[in-house]
């Protein structure tokens, strides 16, 4: 059973996010808050292994509480809910901790494939944030959009044919043990191909890899 916390200061969204993980029996929501503090306050007592967190909320923000949560509960895994129009606060929440990211205004099932996905230690990015992750990424950088995916094209390619494959799943949303079954490999040789991949590429966790394999248009197909 997944063990779920929800944050968000607006009910009809907590009710909405908590209707549709409802429709999962392998998921459980535990708690729910209405703001950042509360939402750290309540993983620390209920640990659960996600914390979907609204990314803007009043006392502590979602980005804020997701650094917390993942300084003080790493064991928790945390999905930010953003709208459009909130580009730097992804960024920020990228940055912070956060492993996975998801329009509120998303189709219900992506929600779900989301929270397995983190939950078994893999970064999702909603196809819709990772686009505007990447072009708002080419729209502040120096350099325009080809620039980055060129660059990106660059470090991918220094990357060996193995790792490639891995980062390709990886910034599809699968799991380890996941990436591990689709190259008939143990999952302990995935983790250090992991590893290898977020230090050859400069990045400090999945998600940010998973930018990068966005960026440059390698994602593999995803069925399950």
């Amino acid at each position: 059973m997944i063990r779920v916390l929800i944050a968000d200061d607006e009910p009809m969204i907590r009710a909405g996010v908590r209707a549709v993980l409802a429709t999962d029996p392998g998921i459980e929501v535990v708690a729910e808050a209405v703001d950042g503090h509360d939402a750290v306050e309540l993983v620390r007592r209920h640990r659960p292994a996600v914390a979907v967190l609204d990314i803007r909320m009043p006392g502590m923000n979602g980005i804020d509480a997701a650094a917390e949560i993942r300084g003080t509960v790493p064991a928790t895994s945390v999905i930010i809910l953003t709208t459009f129009g909130e580009d730097d606060y992804i960024l920020q929440a990228l940055g912070h901790g956060a492993t996975g990211f998801l329009i509120k205004s998303g189709e219900p099932e992506e929600l779900i494939r989301g929270v397995r996905a983190v939950a078994e230690g893999a970064a999702y990015l909603s196809p819709k944030v990772a686009a505007r992750i990447v072009a708002h990424l080419a729209a502040t950088g120096a350099g325009a959009l080809a620039g980055r995916r060129s660059a990106a094209r660059d470090r991918v390619g220094a990357l060996t044919a193995r790792e490639r494959e891995v980062l390709a799943f990886l910034g599809g949303g699968l799991s380890n043990s996941q990436i591990a079954r689709r190259l008939q490999v143990v999952e302990g040789t995935v983790k250090a191909h992991v590893s290898s991949i977020l230090g050859r590429l400069g990045v400090d966790n999945r998600a940010a890899a998973a930018v990068v394999a966005h960026e440059a248009g390698i994602i593999r197909d995803t069925v399950r």
